[in-house]
This record gives C-alpha cells, sequence and structure tokens, in this order.
C-alpha cells in the first residue's frame, strides 16, 4: 500500500495544488470550482490511505472478513479517483472548446496519473487475492481481461457523426451518494442533450423513479440506508417502474457482482472511473432500447386498438355468436331455424317527405330514429337485421334460439311506436310508422365474402312483410301465427280476414300498445 497505492496518491495531491496555483495565478475563476472539488476528493483518498496503513502498522484486528476487506478497498479507492477523473475530463473538453492551454498539459498529466493509479490499485488487489490462495480466480480475471482487450482491438471504431445522428436523448435519474459523482454525471449528461435529475441516496431515488417518469437510471452499487442492489430490485418489482433501463455504476468490479446486477434485472453494469466514451455508448445503447421498446408497445397498443374498433364494426355487421363460429374457422354459416318472429317497421310517407326536405335534414331524422331503433333492439336482446330504406327489420329467436321470442318482439313494437313520435315531436315533421310481425321458420346464414351480412330468408320474411305494408299508421299488425305464439300474455284487438298480396286472405290482429296483462 505504501509503495503502490501512497506514493502515487501523495503526487497526484501535488500535482493539483500545482495546477490549482497556476490557475489563480492566470485568474482562471472559472476553473477553480471544479479544481476545489478534485482536491476536495484528493485529500480523501490520502487520508483512506493513510488510515489504512497506520492500522496494519499498529497490528489492529477488525471482525471484517478479507474479502469483505478488499471490496472496501476497492471501492474507497475508486470513488475519489472517479470524480479526479471525471472533472479532469470535463475541464479538459472545455479546454479543447474554448482554445485555452495554459492548464491543459498538467490536466493531461493529472488524469494520466490518476489512471495509472487506477491500475496499481487493481493490480494490488489481484495480487493480495492471489497471496490469499486464490489462484483461479485471479487467472480467471487475466483471460477475462485478455478477451475484452482482443474485442477491443478488433472492434471498428464508432462514427461519430452517425452515432450523434442516431442518439436519442431522455430523461434520466442519476442516483449517488457521492457529491462529486453526481456532478459529474449530472454535468456529462446535460452536455450531451439529456434532461438529468439527481437523487443522493437509494431511498430518495426510489421515490423520484415511482413518481416521475424517466428513461434511463443510473445507479450507484454502494449507498448508505438502501443499497443499489436493493433499489434495483424494488425498481424491477413496481409495475411502473419495471420497464425503465437500469445501468449500475460501482468501484467494484467483480464478476459476481455484474452477474447479481444483471439478474436482478439491469441493462448494464459500468465500474468506476468509467471511460466517458464507452458511458456515452452504453446510455445511447440503453436509451435506443427503451426507445424501441416503447414504440413496440405503442405499435401493439394500437394494434390492440385497431383490433377492438374492427371488433366493434364486425359486431355491427354480425352476431357475437356468428363472429365466434367464423373466427373457429366455419366458412358456410346457414342455419336452419325452427321458429323466429319477424318485425317490419316503415315510415308512413318518408318518400314525400323526402322529397319536400333537404337531403341533410332527411338523413338526420332517419338517423334519430334508427339509432333510437338500434338501442331499443339491444335493449331487448333481439337482432337487428338491416335497413332498407326507410324501412327497419328486425329479428327474435335468432341467432341463439329464444323461447320468448314473439314476447320481444311484442313488447319492443310499441317502444319503437313511441320513438318516432318523440322525434316528430322534437324535429315538428309529421312522421308516423306502422308495423308488421309474423312469426314461423325461416333460413339464417352469412351471404358475400367482401361486404358480407347476415340475413334471413323464407316465406316468414316475406310475410312479415306484407303485415307491415298492409298495417295502419301508428298501429301494430300482427298475423295469427304471432298471436298464438304470444297467447294470452298481450292484448290484442282482431282486425279480421284481409286481403294480402300474394299470400291471399289472412286473419290479422293488431296489438294494444303499453297494455301488457
Amino acid at each position: 500500500m505504501r509503495q503502490e497505492v501512497q506514493a502515487p496518491a501523495m503526487a497526484v495531491d501535488d500535482l493539483l495544488n500545482t495546477i490549482i496555483g497556476e490557475a489563480r495565478a492566470s485568474q482562471s475563476e472559472n476553473v477553480l470550482s471544479d479544481l476545489s472539488r478534485m482536491h476536495s476528493a484528493s485529500a480523501q483518498l490520502n487520508n483512506f490511505v493513510k488510515t489504512l496503513i497506520q492500522d496494519s502498522s499498529s497490528d489492529r484486528r477488525t471482525d471484517e472478513s478479507l474479502e469483505a476487506f478488499h471490496r472496501r478497498l476497492r471501492h474507497d479507492l475508486r470513488t475519489p479517483l472517479n470524480a479526479i477523473k471525471g472533472y479532469s475530463e470535463l475541464l479538459l473538453e472545455d479546454f479543447e472548446e474554448k482554445s485555452e492551454c495554459s492548464l491543459h498539459d498538467d490536466l493531461e498529466k493529472l488524469k494520466k496519473s490518476a489512471d495509472q493509479l487506477l491500475s496499481q490499485i487493481d493490480a494490488m488487489t489481484a495480487l493480495a487475492r492471489y497471496d490469499d490462495g486464490e489462484p483461479d480466480n485471479l487467472d480467471s480475471r487475466t483471460q477475462r481481461l485478455d478477451l475484452i482487450a482482443e474485442v477491443l482491438r478488433t472492434a471498428q471504431p464508432l462514427s461519430t457523426s452517425a452515432t450523434a445522428e442516431q442518439a436519442h436523448l431522455g430523461h434520466v435519474l442519476v442516483v449517488d451518494d457521492n457529491a462529486a459523482n453526481r456532478d459529474v454525471l449530472e454535468r456529462r449528461l446535460l452536455r450531451e442533450g439529456h434532461q438529468v435529475t439527481t437523487a443522493a441516496n437509494g431511498v430518495a431515488g426510489l421515490e423520484l423513479a415511482l413518481a416521475d417518469e424517466f428513461d434511463l437510471i443510473l445507479l450507484d452499487l454502494i449507498m448508505p440506508e438502501m443499497s443499489g442492489f436493493e433499489v434495483l430490485r424494488q425498481l424491477k418489482a413496481a409495475e411502473h417502474t419495471s420497464h425503465i433501463p437500469v445501468i449500475v455504476i460501482s468501484a467494484l468490479d467483480e464478476l459476481d457482482s455484474v452477474v447479481r446486477c444483471i439478474e436482478a434485472g439491469a441493462e448494464d453494469y459500468l465500474s468506476k472511473p468509467f471511460n466517458p466514451t464507452l458511458l456515452r455508448a452504453r446510455i445511447g445503447a440503453s436509451l435506443e432500447k427503451k426507445w424501441l421498446r416503447d414504440r413496440e408497445k405503442k405499435f401493439i397498443a394500437d394494434l390492440e386498438q385497431e383490433k377492438k374498433r374492427s371488433e366493434t364494426l364486425l359486431l355491427n355487421i354480425l352476431p357475437q355468436s356468428i363472429v365466434n363460429r367464423m373466427r373457429n374457422g366455419e366458412t358456410t354459416i346457414a342455419d336452419r331455424i325452427a321458429e323466429a318472429t319477424i318485425l317490419f317497421c316503415d315510415i308512413v310517407g318518408f318518400t314525400t317527405l323526402s322529397q319536400e326536405l333537404t337531403a341533410e335534414r332527411t338523413i338526420d331524422f332517419l338517423s334519430k330514429i334508427f339509432s333510437a331503433f338500434d338501442r331499443l333492439a339491444a335493449e331487448s336482446e333481439v337482432e337487428k337485421i338491416k335497413t332498407i330504406g326507410d324501412a327497419y327489420m328486425v329479428a327474435a329467436g335468432i341467432p341463439e334460439p329464444q323461447s320468448d321470442h314473439a314476447d320481444r318482439i311484442a313488447a319492443l313494437a310499441p317502444q319503437m311506436l313511441d320513438a318516432v313520435a318523440a322525434i316528430a315531436k322534437k324535429t315538428d315533421l309529421p312522421l308516423e310508422a306502422r308495423i308488421g310481425i309474423h312469426t314461423g321458420p325461416i333460413v339464417a346464414g352469412v351471404i358475400g365474402t367482401h361486404k358480407f351480412v347476415y340475413d334471413v330468408w323464407g316465406d316468414t320474411v316475406n310475410t312479415a312483410s306484407r303485415m307491415e305494408s298492409h298495417s295502419l299508421p301508428g298501429r301494430i299488425q300482427l298475423s295469427a301465427a304471432t298471436r298464438a305464439a304470444l297467447g294470452n300474455r298481450f292484448a290484442l284487438e282482431r282486425r279480421g280476414v284481409i286481403e294480402i298480396k300474394g299470400k291471399g286472405t289472412m286473419e290479422t290482429y293488431f296489438l294494444k300498445a303499453a297494455e301488457l296483462r
């Protein structure tokens, strides 16, 4: 420690004092605040080293395990070095932009010294673990480092312009208990164009993440009160934050720490002090992944919305049970229904009325009437078949059998007359409707391949249409077959035997509106 760390650490401190003196002499006030923060980090580094040497010289014993000591050693030495390196890089970038060179060379020396000291710390802790009887871990570490070096040698250089064009900016949350680390990260991210929020501990960071919307979280691993790992675990467990990518940044770089964080849901892991280019690349990659995931989620949501819209449109054309059958692979939908009840409703004098009104007003009152009919049909749980001009056709007992199909239609018909009367009063138009009902067997099914429809056929349909055309304004006419299906549950008025076009003579009845027995 005395040879490999203390002397270089003191050299870094001396070099910093020299740079601060030159900055004051040249009246470079704009850099003194950053140099002061670097000097504080250097003092922290030297004090820690001095304390370690004093404790070891006094043969002081603690309950701390050797592995825990190594972890603390790397963390507490790397943390101040991260601040020194970070501020050095920021100042060097400022000098390049402003063409200032008075302190440039000394800052380059300082950064190089910090890099060398970091390498010595890593080598020293690796050697200590080897001496403690862990050669396999050292070999594994060496192999990993060799592999990384080989990848870096063969990797193609990044295109700065292309990277800038493809970069995604976002709202980044920085969680770190070290003020210098937070400041360096915040300033670097702001330079890149990101929006930045900082938190001084894990508890505050977790509260911010749960309360606001973030695109990325940079999370320190070792913090008081709540560790970064616990913050990560809670972030991934909460629905609101589980999708946010998290990059863990720590002075610890053991493989088990990396694996543990990745398994807990971290997007990436960076060890301090971090390379600014690597940090930029990792942040860019994480934000791009989130952007792609957000696009995918939006696409799925839009697809689901479109599916619901298509479903609604389809259900406006076909009954739910028919839609289900078509989805299950049925290509021909054709059913013979033993008994159903059909209703036709027609607006009296519509042709004459439409010639007197504008097209807009004609469509408006028809839309009001048919919309009211649609609502009443849905409430009665009967099936609207279609509209033909000013005629409205509805059926009960299809596509699923209904034992009370005639009762449903008989209860619906007076409500339809009331709806027309209400619209006539509101629009001040001479509107009246007539209704015809018949009960009997029908054939129902889907026809067409492009604009397909669910329709019904048979003599029952034709007879119901004749019941409507031979009815009277404001009245509901029904056949003897429907009268038999209703029994004595509705009040009826016998109209008598009338001549029905295409059917001959038929006995018919009028339904007394709103008179249930």
